[in-house]
């Protein structure tokens, strides 16, 4: 995630891997990393990484003997327009908190799912890679100032940087909640829902091809843990939610959905009238 690669049109071929890359006054610019090819040849198509990053690294293998980031614990996604739409904000930039890992950095400072991170320590956030980048740059144990979008309004909270996992724990379970008989339809919507076992949350059983849910990935099995950051246990929650949005002038309600124990954030636009 932390990549920020060069794009060159300079000859590489294979083989030239860690080799430097110069510019017209003869300085190294980058390191020879990876090359698009459909034959193994150079076809004027070659990715480098900074000479800069490269530089950061040298010196902290020598330092410290190894490379450490700074780690913020979360899972995040894209803001897009209809995102940023459903939560008030001005422009789709940033990086929308999906889920804080347990006892993670970010979790311990109070970032929760639906937070979107737009600055850190003053440097606007564009996008998830940047903010991967931002993060990635400082040392573990550094806090750091962390600018929020939260209800509407932004506050700010200081986070005592982790150190980046050496590999991702990812739960293996591969299970789906199984749904009672019963099932309710969200017309405005296109889905058919029911209750989940824990009468938390609503699965999603059927989705209709030609809906937005549909064109935005919602599936069956999916579940439905919230609407503009409101716990939903039934149908009413969920039209609750809309007309709440509708009223305040939004034309979209932001979905929490969980799906294979990973959470992400879905735009979907309401009927107006």
């Amino acid at each position: 995630p932390y990549d920020d690669f060069i794009q060159i049109d300079a000859s590489v071929n294979r083989g030239n891997s860690g080799g430097p890359t110069f510019n017209l006054n003869g300085q190294v610019v980058g390191i020879n990393t990876a090359i698009f090819s459909p034959s193994g040849g150079s076809v004027g198509i070659a990715f480098d990484i900074p000479a800069s990053t490269a530089k950061q690294v040298v010196q902290d293998l020598m330092k410290d003997g190894t490379v450490q980031r700074g780690w913020l614990g979360v899972e995040i996604q894209p803001v897009t327009s209809e995102i940023a739409e459903s939560l008030g904000l001005k422009s789709d930039k940033g990086a929308l908190v999906s889920s804080a890992q347990e006892d993670g950095p970010g979790k311990k400072a109070g970032i929760t799912a639906g937070d979107v991170i737009t600055q850190v320590d003053g440097k606007d956030v564009a996008s998830p890679k940047e903010l991967a980048r931002l993060i990635g740059a400082y040392q573990p144990g550094k806090p750091v100032d962390v600018t929020l979008w939260r209800d509407g309004r932004s506050e700010t909270v200081k986070v005592d940087l982790g150190t980046l996992p050496s590999s991702d724990k990812q739960a293996s379970a591969d299970q789906q909640p199984s749904a009672p008989p019963k099932a309710d339809t969200l017309a405005d919507l296109g889905l058919t829902v029911t209750r989940s076992d824990d009468g938390k949350g609503l699965v999603v059983t059927d989705v209709d091809p030609d809906s937005d849910a549909a064109d935005r990935g919602i599936q069956p099995g999916d579940v439905i843990t919230s609407v503009n950051s409101t716990e939903v246990n039934g149908t009413d929650d969920v039209a609750k939610a809309m007309a709440d949005a509708v009223k305040s002038g939004r034309k979209a309600v932001l979905m929490q959905i969980t799906r294979d124990d990973s959470n992400r954030f879905v735009a979907l636009p309401v009927a107006k009238g």
